[in-house]
């Protein structure tokens, strides 16, 4: 039973446990004594990064002085993105690369997340050996001198170096003298995406680029695409491009101001890299959240689609089992495979835009076919996460939803792997039979275990 771990590292309120100073300390000592038996008396390396949260430094260097205990050696990448430490972990070999995020949550919180020296999120057998060491190290009543706190010096060329890895990702990458809205969230892309995009001729509007620390999601980016769609058309602009916290996934909006979200990526893409011949087997791996008309999109153009659970890593368990070339989910978390190791919003923006390059079309008219279910998704607080199976009364609603809608429909009911919610998805051919069965199933778990 994972207690630290969520879908995406350890998240929680900043200097509340799991992240005060004293559990932080353990994730380093505990991390860098596991890289230390995996190497087998070889030199242990790890890279960090962090977003823009005030919390952020503090954490950095707890988590860093705890690495140093467990006797890794530690090098910092200052404020980037996610994707960035997974680019730069796999390339220069180091043994793992740390960063310091809670992605889209609000500023309060904080996490962290961890990929191995392949640039890949750590499987969650590997979490849970960690898990089990961080015990061992809060319990061990050894009293050796804590290595002090401090924050490593940032290497400013890694930026660069990743910068440069983007572009060569994407060749001949034009904006074709189009005009672009780009909201980096107050996040970690304000650090990387003005100076990505001012060579691609075009002229580039930068919003939301001015971190304090409190202000990163706030009113802005991933989780708020209709503002960079309101710019977009405020401005007359050709799209706009939007990311989470910490750039590890993207939204955008069409040049009518549309909001447009990652199934309409998929969807995109898939029909790009298939004319290209390099959509193998024909397979996009989705999620459960995925919208059926996207489903349905895809059997148009010969496409098959497989879902998985919620969560990039677990997207890109199945596309490595299947052996798919595209995965993604709705929320904008975009996989390929061919380019990164993990989803990487700018990359996906830059291949997006490539798409659109290269058809000569607009963003609305690529995926001008792609008709939505009509589908709501409430979330509902809750103090605890009992399964809901056991929870007769939310069974009884969840059983009536699925037997009105059958095949005209779909229920989705998950816990977060992030957060303290359930979240409710109905997706139907009626808007009200949605939003009735929707409302009756918040309204049975809220009863239950609601705060």
């Amino acid at each position: 039973m994972r207690k630290l771990f969520g879908t995406d590292g350890i998240r929680a309120v900043a200097g509340e446990p799991p992240l005060d100073r004293r559990t932080v300390r353990a994730v380093g000592v505990a991390l860098a004594t596991k890289l230390k038996d995996e190497a087998a008396g070889k030199p242990v390396h790890v890279v960090m990064g962090m977003d823009t949260r005030e919390s952020c430094p503090w954490i950095a260097a707890t988590i860093a002085a705890g690495l140093r205990e467990g006797g890794a050696e530690v090098e910092s990448a200052g404020v980037i993105t996610t994707p960035a430490i997974a680019f730069l972990a796999r390339k220069h070999g180091f043994s793992a690369g740390v960063v310091i995020s809670a992605s889209h949550n609000p500023w309060q919180d904080n996490g962290i997340k961890i990929f191995g020296g392949d640039g890949y999120k750590l499987p969650d057998a590997v979490e849970l050996d960690i898990e089990a060491e961080i015990e061992r190290v809060l319990a061990s009543s050894a009293t050796a001198a804590p290595a002090k706190e401090e924050l490593p010096e940032v290497n400013e060329s890694y930026r660069a170096e990743y910068i440069r890895f983007l572009l060569e990702a994407v060749p001949d990458i034009s904006l074709d003298n189009r005009s672009v809205v780009i909201d980096c969230a107050n996040g970690a892309a304000s650090s990387v995406a003005p100076q990505l995009f001012e060579s691609l001729k075009g002229t580039v509007e930068v919003t939301h680029a001015s971190p304090d620390g409190r202000n990163i999601n706030a009113n802005c980016g991933a989780l708020h695409p209709e503002v960079v769609a309101a710019e977009v058309k405020t401005r007359g602009a050709s799209m706009g491009f939007t990311f989470d916290g910490d750039a590890d996934r993207a939204l955008f909006a069409d040049e009518h101001g549309n909001v447009v979200n990652g199934d309409a990526v998929m969807l995109l893409c898939a029909r790009d890299l298939q004319e290209r011949g390099l959509l193998a087997d024909n397979l996009v791996v989705a999620t459960t959240m995925s919208n059926m008309g996207l489903e349905a999109a895809f059997k148009r153009s010969g496409i098959r689609m497989l879902r998985a659970p919620v969560g990039d890593k677990y997207v890109l368990e199945e596309m490595q089992n299947s052996g798919a070339s595209l995965g993604g989910e709705q929320s904008g978390h975009i996989l390929f495979p061919a380019k990164a190791t993990t989803g990487d919003g700018l990359l996906t923006a830059l291949l997006v835009l490539d798409v659109v390059h290269r058809s000569g079309k607009t963003l609305g008219e690529l995926i001008a076919d792609l008709k939505n279910y009509p589908q709501v998704i409430l979330n509902v607080k809750v103090r605890e996460k009992k399964p809901l199976d056991s929870l007769t009364s939310v069974v009884v609603v969840i059983q009536a939803a699925e037997e009105e809608l059958k095949d005209s429909g779909r229920v989705v009911i998950r816990y977060s792997g992030t957060e303290a919610l359930a979240r409710v998805m109905i997706e139907a051919e009626s808007e009200e039979a949605m939003r009735r069965h929707a409302e009756a199933i918040a309204g049975a778990i809220r009863a239950e275990l609601g705060i």
